[in-house]
Parts: structure tokens; sequence; C-alpha cells
């Protein structure tokens, strides 16, 4: 069987392309399985997990769990509100706490960029990033990338547009790698005031006009403004952002084409996207949330096979 060229999955500028469809491939075989009446398999009875969020989180801390579930794998919950965090124990000390329980694995959400990385270094366990301040949130770009593959056959050649708040996104970061990995064209679209100044040294194109973004491209990846990321106002008013960037069924239906909307949830009804767009048979918002769990639980089949 093929390994993962790496033991963590802390961001996808650190695997290759040849992971990327490693971890596809895995997905297919998992998919089936999630399908079926018996949606569990045995892989991962002898395998321990922590999920470690000190941020928020719902979708992807549910999905996780679910797959670790779905393959057997014994779970423990860490919420840092209700932790020793709180009475001032590092990051580190908290960990190895964990480890010396006998965890494998460690699936982490953090509010500092870089913090997979840093543990990665210091604890002997598979470290999985689960989103790291407005750095990288691999699973989220493998399970966009995955779903255009699902949708439209392949990643290589299609065109992807990435809409909204550039500036905060960890999904937009993660998804520019994933993308040009494969093989992908990428756009950004959204106000001046939240595409990175950087942005041009990624290799991507931008583009502050919302309809001619979406008559570019093949599918448009509409992002939720972080509104717990804005400590000052980007733009006039909510108001204004949903008149220039919002996508409608009306503007969807003016285009020359028929493209693909998908959004990393949650989903802001009325602002970036609206309810008619959201659940409309071009939308594959829902696959997406399907497709997380067979591509989490590849990430971590295949992270147990490689430390093992």
């Amino acid at each position: 069987m093929s390994e993962l060229s790496v033991n963590h999955l802390l961001g996808i500028k650190y695997i290759t392309e040849k992971d990327i469809q490693l971890i596809f491939e895995t997905a297919d075989h998992f998919k089936e399985v999630i399908n079926r009446p018996i949606k569990k398999v045995p892989s991962l009875r002898d395998i321990t997990i922590a999920n470690l969020f000190f941020e928020n989180s719902t979708r992807t801390r549910l999905s996780f769990e679910l797959a670790e579930k779905r393959l057997s794998a014994d779970v423990i919950n860490f919420s840092a509100s209700q932790s020793s965090v709180t009475k001032g124990e590092t990051l580190v000390d908290t960990v190895n706490n964990i480890l010396s329980m006998k965890v494998d694995m460690v699936v982490m959400r953090h509010p500092n960029p870089g913090a997979g990385v840093f543990l990665s270094q210091h604890v002997k366990a598979s470290i999985v990033n689960a989103g790291d301040g407005a750095h990288e949130h691999p699973t989220q770009a493998l399970l966009d990338s995955y779903s255009i593959r699902e949708r439209l056959g392949d990643v290589a050649g299609k065109k992807v547009v990435i809409v909204g708040d550039i500036l905060h996104s960890r999904v937009a970061l993660s998804n520019i790698f994933a993308l040009h990995k494969q093989g992908a064209e990428v756009m950004v679209c959204g106000p001046k005031t939240l595409i990175p100044k950087y942005i041009h040294e990624l290799g991507v194109k931008v583009e502050t006009n919302l309809r001619k973004a979406l008559n570019w491209c093949d599918v448009a990846n509409m992002l939720r403004i972080q509104n717990e990321r804005l400590d000052i106002s980007y733009f006039p008013s909510t108001r204004e952002y949903v008149q220039q960037y919002g996508l409608t069924k009306e503007l969807l239906a003016s285009l020359d084409k028929e493209i693909v909307i998908m959004h990393p949830g949650p989903i802001n009804r009325g602002v970036e996207i609206t309810s008619e767009v959201a659940d409309s048979p071009q939308s594959i918002i829902l696959q997406q949330v399907e497709n997380g769990v067979a591509i989490r639980m590849a990430v971590i089949y295949l992270l147990a096979s490689v430390s093992k």
C-alpha cells in the first residue's frame, strides 16, 4: 500500500500532489463505507485520538469525531475553555499530559498560526491541524478539492474563484495551495481591504468585480465574512458588501454558463449567499459536508498507518 510522505497533516504546503491523490483514493473507499447500512470499520480499533479544540468549532469537530468513530478509534474530546489552559498551563504541557494517557494522534484547532507545527516538534504523536488562526485548514481544502473532483471529474485545468474575506481565511490559503498542486487556476475576489498584500506571490489572479469573476470561473467558493476576526471595519456596511459580493439567484441566472457553488460553512444566509443559491442544484455545500467525513477518515487512517 502507498504511504503518505509525512507523519503529520500540518498544512497543504507540506504535502505533495501524490499525497493528495492517495488521500482521495482512500476517501473513495471510505465514502462507500459510510453509505452502507453498517457504517463502521474496525481499522483503528487500537488507536486513541485526542481532539483538542482551543477555538470554537461545530462542523469540523463533529466531522472529525464522526470520522474517528467510523474507524473504531477511541476518542477523547478536549475543550480549552474547560481545561487547565485557563489556569496558565502551556500547550506542550497540556498535550504531554494527554499523551501520557497513551494517545496516538492529536487533532488540534488553535487560534495561533503555526501551533500545529510547533507541537509536532515537541510531542511524540501524529498531529492533524484542524485550523490554526488565519493560517491553514488542510482538511477543509482537501474536502473542497475532493468535492470538485466528484462533481466535475477532475481538478486539473478547472478555474476556481474564492470570494469574500481572503485576508482572515485559513480556508482560502489552504485551498490556493491544494488547487495549485492539482493543476487548477485560482482567482480571489473581494473588497481590496480583504485581499492580502502578498496574494500575488501565491500566483493567483485578483478581481474586485464579482460578475467578472463568476464569468471566468467553473467553481465559486463563497467565504463568509469572519466578523470575529474583524478588529476594524474593512468595508462600509454589511448592506454594501451584500450589494457588491452577495451571490443571488438573479446573478447566477444572468451568467452565460452554469457554475458550481461551494461554501465551507457556516453560511451567513443573505450575506455572501442567498438561501435560493445555497439550496439550488448548482450548490454542492451538503456534499462538501458528507465528503468531509470521508476525507477525515482517509487522513486519520493514512497517518495512523505511517506512525505505526
